[in-house]
């Protein structure tokens, strides 16, 4: 029912193949990115489909629009060539099952904030930048009625989604929710890009988090003492499916006072944090994880900064012991904020 809008013309008409030759993890040239990325879309083996760490990187890199990371996912799992071993793939299925019991419908009427699969992390959204913003998804033994289910794009499992998320969304609307915000940037992702490149219609206006962050910063722009930190942004795989929303992690900072430090993995060069690498079946990949985490907390470092920002909490467990290790002091983007206006997270202490 919900077919991927790819358009080979696209493909075929492209002058850079971007989408695998920025690739900062397969080495390969713009003519062979040509040939491999149409092999994928007809359906063919490639060793793209095998080497690929599941970033997502190349739905930003791609100037047509074209979904070449959802392409990639369908056919991986078509072909059977998952990314990760097999076990992990069924256990993680397994535990992402949205629709044990019923939801508590509380009806809204208005903007929302869903916490998705992370209500054990309300701590995350108090003080005044979240005052009067109801919040859904805040049982840890119902949260699984709006976890969004894009994490199966690491499984290669395009078809879990497809089947699970009509239902969540069905959900999510039964609140009465005109505007939703999204904690997590892979929730965003879905509402904004997944859904529209499958035509799954979405009944609310998914907002970034870190957009609804700056618009409360501004409105208590009074308020706000410079931080005064020098900053070092973790930007997670899934924000590049909104990379027109990544201007606000600059906007947010320069508003607070944080200098964001120059480095070499920042914005559309961005390192991941290395969690799916680690777990995947190529061989090698345990280490080849380890390096890009050391590659990419020796550059905070070296650039100075105080402070990794994050947003993503598995960035955030994967990396923040490494970070802190390191001498920087990892903290989400909501705490540095809270900080911003007098406030003190229980994240900052």
């Amino acid at each position: 029912m919900y077919e991927l809008k790819y358009d080979e013309q696209k493909c075929l008409s492209c002058k850079t193949q971007a989408c695998l030759v920025k690739c900062q993890y397969i080495d390969i040239d713009k003519e062979s990115a040509k040939r491999e990325i149409l092999k994928i879309a007809h359906g063919e083996d490639s060793f793209v489909l095998r080497d690929c760490v599941t970033c997502y990187a190349c739905e930003e890199y791609c100037p047509c629009n074209n979904h070449p990371y959802y392409l990639i996912v369908e056919k991986q799992e078509a072909l059977d060539i998952p990314p990760l071993p097999r076990p992990i793939i069924q256990r993680g299925i397994n535990m992402g099952i949205p629709f044990r019991g019923e939801p508590q419908i509380e009806q809204i009427n208005g903007k929302a904030l869903l916490m998705g699969v992370f209500s054990d992390l309300m701590f995350l959204i108090q003080g005044r930048l979240f005052e009067g913003l109801p919040v859904i998804s805040t049982d840890p033994r119902k949260m699984f009625h709006y976890f969004c289910q894009l994490m199966y794009l690491h499984f290669a499992r395009s078809s879990i989604i497809k089947e699970r998320l009509p239902k969540i969304i069905k959900t999510i609307a039964e609140h009465d929710v005109t505007e939703l915000v999204c904690f997590h940037d892979e929730c965003y992702g879905t509402y904004a890009s997944y859904c529209p490149s499958v035509g799954m219609e979405v009944p609310f206006t998914p907002i970034h988090l870190f957009e609804y962050l700056y618009n409360r910063l501004l409105e208590l722009k009074n308020e706000i003492k410079p931080v005064k930190l020098k900053v070092a942004y973790q930007r997670p795989c899934s924000s590049r499916l909104s990379p027109d929303k990544h201007r606000f992690v600059q906007a947010i900072f320069d508003l607070i006072g944080a200098e964001a430090v120059k480095r070499e993995y920042v914005d559309e060069n961005a390192l991941c944090c290395g969690g799916t690498i680690q777990g995947q079946r190529r061989e090698g990949s345990r280490k080849r994880a380890a390096d890009v985490q050391r590659r990419n907390i020796e550059d905070m470092k070296n650039a100075g900064a105080d402070v990794c920002v994050f947003n993503c909490p598995a960035c955030y467990s994967t990396l923040g012991k490494m970070v802190a290790g390191s001498g920087i002091k990892p903290v989400f983007m909501s705490d540095l904020c809270r900080l911003a206006i007098g406030e003190s997270p229980a994240g900052w202490r």
